[in-house]
């Protein structure tokens, strides 16, 4: 036997039934977005390499590491996007959706890094990000982190913990930045390898090293929070309050830094313990240079990104109320005339019952046969119908799920009302 393709490394399938959990969490997610005034951006998923270079920063990991980067055939560097935020602001500038403007945006689908395969994390992922625009004030960063919490209870996840911590200034950053390297100079050796290198060339990223020995380290160093300037601490403060006003717990840690340059002032993450080391399943911030830093005019901004594989295997691991997307009923049919009166009837109710859920069964059979084909479906009902009852414009409806045998025949008239009351569905009117 010839070997099988098989996908590439990091690059999965997701696979009914498990599909319907994804279609799950994207409709609670526009339906909770759409309520909050954010519009949806469908961004392309190869960009500029130019664009993440200037916007993540050149000494990122992302940047170093991970990007699938590549020349085309006319010789321009390209870059399949690694995150959803500088795509979203190159966007706006381009389209002129910016300048002078208040916007609310989100996004969903696939990002690329090329990293260690594990659990919840692929080399391709998809992420929802949810982006504001021209917005200075700390009120806008409570929205958004109200929004991500209503989203999160919509879905039933539980005990997840919201950490904050405020990043200042330039002049903040800068002047942290030389505390910060002048206590690990004095520790160089037990650090870490990789932090040793960041010492050098992206220091704050040293808060973020996942060495037991490093972080020991850093329990004596200074903290961010004590460099603040009045109108970082007054805006840091305001997003306490807010937070606080709408009864969102949350903790503060001033070793709370994100990955990516062009972060300033709010930065906040949502995480849990029961994922093992990959606990942060949404993590955003204020990001007010990114605009002008990519050729627009000053512009305030906010945004968070949260991993769609990441909250899937957590709802799986908190047991979640999530539909699996299997059949409602299956249609069974015996005989030449009924199998034509069959595909005449399961378009009628599709019509009549909009969310129904149907299976019209196709290569014929013994009905012993379509009925394990129908039990295997995972529907709760057969609707079996001859050429006998066809004639007479009548169905058996048959209970597969209940423990004892349930079977009655209805008159085609009643059966929409019939089914919509044992599915709870919605009947459309005639």
């Amino acid at each position: 036997m010839a070997n099988l393709f098989q996908s590439v490394k990091g690059f999965n399938d997701v696979l009914p039934p498990a599909t319907a959990q994804w279609q799950h969490f994207h409709a609670v997610a526009a339906d909770i977005l759409n309520g909050y005034g954010y519009g949806e951006i469908r961004l392309p998923i190869i960009e500029q390499l130019a664009l993440f270079k200037r916007s993540i920063g050149e000494v990122t990991d992302i940047v170093e590491k991970e990007m699938f980067a590549f020349q085309d055939r006319e010789g321009d560097m390209l870059a399949l996007r690694p995150e959803g935020t500088a795509a979203c602001v190159r966007a706006g500038l381009e389209h002129g959706l910016l300048h002078n403007q208040q916007q609310r945006l989100w996004y969903a689908g696939p990002m690329f890094r090329h990293e260690r395969p594990q659990a919840g994390r692929y080399r391709q992922f998809h992420q929802l990000g949810v982006e504001a625009y021209g917005m200075g004030g700390p009120d806008i960063d409570v929205e958004l982190i109200a929004l991500s919490a209503r989203l999160f209870k919509r879905l039933g996840l539980k005990d997840l913990t919201l950490e904050l911590n405020s990043l200042g200034s330039s002049e903040t950053r800068q002047n942290y930045r030389a505390a910060l390297v002048s206590h690990l100079e004095k520790h160089l050796s037990g650090l870490d390898a990789d932090s040793q290198r960041r010492l050098q060339t992206n220091p704050l990223r040293v808060l973020d090293s996942k060495s037991a020995q490093t972080q020991a380290l850093l329990a004596e160093a200074p903290s961010i929070l004590d460099f603040l300037d009045d109108e970082s601490r007054a805006h840091f403060d305001g997003l306490r309050q807010g937070l606080d006003d709408l009864g969102i717990a949350y903790h503060v840690n001033p070793r709370l830094v994100r990955g990516l340059d062009y972060y300033c002032r709010s930065v906040f993450e949502w995480t849990t313990t029961q994922l093992g080391s990959q606990g942060t399943v949404c993590a955003g911030g204020r990001y007010d240079g990114l605009v002008q830093q990519l050729g627009g005019t000053p512009t305030p901004a906010v945004g968070w990104a949260s991993g769609v594989e990441r909250l899937i295997l957590l709802l799986n691991a908190q047991q979640a109320s999530l539909p699996d997307g299997a059949a409602q009923v299956y249609f069974c049919w015996l005989g030449d005339d009924a199998q034509r009166e069959a595909r005449k009837l399961a378009e009628t109710l599709r019509d009549r019952l909009p969310g129904l859920r149907m299976v019209l069964h196709a290569g014929g059979g013994k009905l012993q046969a379509q009925l394990k084909r129908a039990d295997k479906s995972g529907a709760r009902l057969a609707l079996i119908l001859g050429d006998q009852e066809a004639a007479e414009k009548r169905i058996q409806v048959k209970s597969l799920r209940s423990n004892e045998s349930q079977q009655q025949t209805l008159g085609w008239p009643e059966l929409p009302a019939h089914l919509a009351g044992l599915l709870e569905l919605s009947e459309k009117p005639t």
